[in-house]
């Protein structure tokens, strides 16, 4: 099965990462959970810069799912173009999806995947709205 990536989103974010010797598995290709780890990097890197790491005394994100498609293989060595985008924003979550390209072979997906992100009070353990300046920015 194959997830797709909505027509309607708004890019937030963009970032290189490099492909490393260790990211590598035994058939000689990025192993596949190497893609989940580079979708969650991009992902805290924008969260961060837009304000928005956990505070483990108040309210903060959390992820209730993850996919990916996985187009074509990654190989080292080679750099990363990671985009990040959002959606569907709703009373306390909303969706982000990236999309994973060579640095040298611009426009050509390697990859794509997305997560859900829900926010919350975390010493409760339950959802809270979306704060106002986090709504501004994925709405």
């Amino acid at each position: 099965m194959r997830f797709d990536i909505p027509e309607q989103k708004k890019l937030v974010h963009e970032m290189l990462m490099p492909i490393r010797w260790g990211d590598m598995d035994a058939m000689g290709h990025v192993n596949n959970t190497l893609y989940f780890r580079y979708m969650e990097v991009i992902r805290i890197e924008w969260l961060h810069g837009v304000g928005g790491p956990p505070d483990m005394n108040g309210e903060g994100f959390v992820i209730v799912n993850a996919f990916c498609n996985f187009i074509r293989q990654l190989e080292y060595p080679g750099e990363l173009l990671a985009k990040q985008y959002v959606a569907n924003p709703g009373r306390s979550s909303f969706d982000t999806f990236v999309t994973l390209e060579r640095s040298d072979q611009p426009g050509v997906l390697y990859a794509s995947g997305g997560a859900t992100t829900v926010w919350l009070n975390i010493p409760q353990g339950k959802t809270v709205p979306l704060p106002d300046w986090l709504r501004k920015i994925v709405e």
